[in-house]
């Protein structure tokens, strides 16, 4: 009798702990199963390859590389523009506000550090690309007579433009309170755009100047981008994206480099002549 109590007693035990453990395996394949669903990404292809690495510029040594770009091409103007009899500081100080305007002006709107004190690669970047154009000015004839080299260079100075632009974009919204609507409008795209082409109104005794004859495609390229940008992450069209900051600056990176080779190859429709 002791026995077949003791067997009886035992099976209802084994039984509890088996409807027990087939509880417990429900509930955790069911809390995994929304997890294994929201974890699929049918555009993680996107920023899921070498290509979107580079042009997101996830490692320093690419973006010191395109900060070179970027410098180079900033006095390849600069050296154009200004006279042939000036100074050395005074090219010195031209290139460095036209590299570094908008880093400059948008973090005082933002009362924060402008970039070249907050960050020391674009001094050096700067610095090293002035030198090649002063010392070696063969370098930039160089790039404006081979087609290769101005692309590489081009690339890289739009995939600069493309990383600042979002940065302060994002910078603006998150500092910014909303007002009118839920998020604040105006204000990023404004900071994000003057971010994109700053450099172009510095100094100030420019004034207006550099839009006398309409817009310039820098200016042009930087108020879409930072618009886009802007709209795209405060909006329902991120509702479900993954990565969505990711995807908006590689498609900002590709619009700008897009114009950027348009512009300086000067690959534009020709003007029909009226009869």
């Amino acid at each position: 009798m002791k026995l077949s109590a003791n067997l009886q007693h035992l099976r209802r035990h084994c039984s509890a702990d088996s409807t027990r453990l087939v509880y417990l395996i429900s509930i955790t394949m069911a809390k995994k199963q929304p997890e294994a669903a929201a974890a699929v990404d049918p555009t993680g292809w996107m920023v899921d390859n070498d290509v979107a690495n580079f042009l997101l510029l996830h490692q320093k040594e690419v973006l010191y590389m395109c900060m070179l770009g970027y410098t180079f091409l900033h006095g390849s103007k600069v050296f154009k523009a200004v006279p042939k009899t000036a100074s050395v500081s005074y090219k010195l100080i031209s290139m460095i506000l036209a590299c570094t305007g908008g880093g400059i002006l948008v973090p005082i709107f933002l009362n924060k550090v402008p970039v070249p004190l907050a960050n020391d690669a674009y001094p050096i970047a700067i610095l090293t690309s002035f030198a090649c154009h002063y010392y070696f000015p063969v370098v930039a004839e160089v790039m404006n007579l081979s087609p290769v080299v101005k692309s590489l260079v081009v690339v890289f100075y739009e995939l600069v433009r493309a990383k600042v632009v979002l940065t302060f974009t994002l910078a603006a919204s998150a500092a910014i309170a909303p007002t009118t609507f839920s998020f604040p409008l105006f204000g990023p795209i404004m900071c994000g755009t003057v971010a994109g082409c700053g450099g172009a109104f510095l100094p100030m005794n420019k004034g207006l100047d550099p839009i006398t004859n309409g817009l310039q495609p820098p200016m042009s390229s930087a108020f879409v981008g930072a618009t886009l940008v802007h709209l795209f992450l405060n909006t329902s069209l991120s509702d479900g994206v993954i990565n969505a900051k990711e995807k908006a600056h590689l498609h900002l990176a590709l619009l700008f480099i897009t114009v950027g080779l348009v512009s300086a190859f000067n690959m534009k429709a020709a003007k029909v002549k009226k009869e």
